[in-house]
């Protein structure tokens, strides 16, 4: 006797749809921005749910990183020390389902032209992916990069209380050189770059791209005193299998 699978919970159902459903825009690069993305109940939960900036970890120590003495973060996929029992319960339940496998898959269908185009004729691919719940705090800011080179998608859930952080979010840049790519890793001075546009930091919405050589984004620096810019943030990376060693007779 087979066993009816458990009902996709609501809220996935929800964001599955809005973000599906969400337009593409092509420029400078391929990317999606979706207000509500949550149903507007779980949005208040997530907000009551926010930790306290006590149970968050300095970036720097979490992945061993230098330069983002503002970053705090916390692996919900991995670890909840810290929290309320009623704080590990929810954020525990979004990393049940963000990190299930269903997410990543409809990640990779959103912008699966470009995902293919990237690893045409790549073998022994193996996709994976993390949540982090960050918080960024005054003079936080992030220089134009593509993101590592193992990137492939990451996502951005805006978390903040009101409208008020909506000049807060990630930059989109253009390169003066036109021809200046790059595959991942440094990050660079704006005196190079022109920002075409920064998505809104407002509460509900979503900021999405896949990965290419010329993702350059950051962040302005956060000039706002007393800052706490919340965000969830979702990454989609490839790990790529060696080739068998060549065997000499």
């Amino acid at each position: 006797m087979s066993v009816a699978p458990e009902p996709v919970p609501e809220v996935e159902r929800v964001v599955g749809y809005n973000i599906l459903n969400a337009p593409l825009r092509p420029y400078p690069y391929p990317h999606i921005y979706v207000p509500d993305v949550f149903p507007a109940e779980f949005y208040a939960q997530m907000q009551q749910n926010l930790p306290h900036p006590d149970s968050m970890i300095p970036i720097e120590q979490a992945r061993k990183l230098r330069g983002y003495k503002e970053r705090f973060v916390l692996d919900i996929g991995r670890s909840l020390e810290g929290l309320t029992p009623a704080q590990a319960a929810f954020w525990g339940g979004v990393a049940g389902w963000l990190l299930a496998g269903r997410f990543r898959s409809l990640m990779l269908a959103k912008f699966k032209p470009f995902v293919t185009h990237r690893f045409e004729g790549v073998q022994g691919l193996t996709f994976r992916d993390e949540a982090l719940l960050v918080e960024d705090r005054t003079n936080y800011a992030l220089g134009p990069h593509t993101d590592a080179i193992w990137k492939v998608i990451t996502v951005l859930f805006y978390l903040p209380k009101d409208d008020s952080q909506a000049h807060l979010g990630t930059s989109l840049y253009v390169p003066k050189d036109p021809t200046r790519r790059c595959p991942g890793g440094p990050h660079y001075d704006r005196e190079g770059f022109d920002r075409v546009a920064t998505m809104p930091f407002k509460p509900n919405s979503m900021f999405a791209f896949v990965k290419s050589d010329n993702t350059f984004h950051g962040v302005e620096k956060v000039l706002d005193p007393d800052i706490r810019r919340w965000l969830l943030l979702y990454d989609v990376k490839v790990s790529i299998a060696a080739p068998p060693a060549e065997t000499k007779g």
